[in-house]
C-alpha cells in the first residue's frame, strides 16, 4: 500500500501551518507536498518537496487533484478543491482546523457559492478573521487525529 502524502495548496497557507506540517513530517516520516505558483522556501528533507505551477486560476488546485490519491490529505482553505480532494476519496483540512468530510461538504459548497452571490451583488460581507493562536491549535487537533488514524 502507498503510504497517504499531505498535499499543501501553499500559497494562501499561513505560515505556522507550513511549520506544523514541516514537524509532522520529519516526526512521522511522512510525505508532504506543498503546491504553489510561486517558489515557497521549505527546509531540507526527504520528505517536503515543494512544486511550482504555471500562474493562473486554479493551476495549484489542478495539479493536486491530479495527482493526489485516496486517502491522502490535503490543507486548503479553497472549499472547490476540498470537494473535489474528497471526491477521489482523500479528506481535506483547512488551515483553521475544520475538517471536510463527504457528509459536510455540499453544505459548505453552497455556503460559498451563498456568500459569493451575496457580494457580486453589492452587499459587504466580512472576510475572515486574522488567523489566530485558536486557529493554530484547531488545526494541529485536526491534524494529530489525521496522523494517528492513518497508523
Amino acid at each position: 500500500m502507498m503510504q497517504a502524502k499531505i498535499w499543501v495548496d501553499a500559497d494562501a497557507c499561513p505560515n505556522p501551518v507550513k511549520e506544523m506540517l514541516f514537524r509532522a513530517a520529519e516526526r512521522k516520516s511522512i510525505n508532504i507536498v506543498l503546491v504553489a505558483n510561486q517558489m515557497i522556501k521549505v527546509p531540507l528533507s526527504p520528505f517536503i518537496k515543494m512544486i511550482r505551477v504555471n500562474s493562473g486560476f486554479d493551476e495549484a488546485d489542478n495539479y493536486i487533484v491530479d495527482q493526489l490519491s485516496e486517502g491522502d490529505l490535503v490543507i486548503t482553505a479553497d472549499i472547490p478543491l476540498a470537494s473535489d480532494a474528497i471526491e477521489k476519496g482523500a479528506l481535506a483540512i483547512n488551515p483553521r482546523g475544520t475538517v471536510y468530510t463527504p457528509e459536510n461538504i455540499k453544505q459548505t459548497l453552497t455556503m460559498r457559492d451563498f456568500m459569493e452571490e451575496m457580494r457580486s451583488s453589492g452587499v459587504h460581507t466580512q472576510g475572515p478573521n486574522s488567523f489566530s493562536q485558536a486557529d493554530k491549535h484547531a488545526f494541529a487537533q485536526s491534524l494529530d487525529k489525521w496522523l494517528v488514524k492513518r497508523r
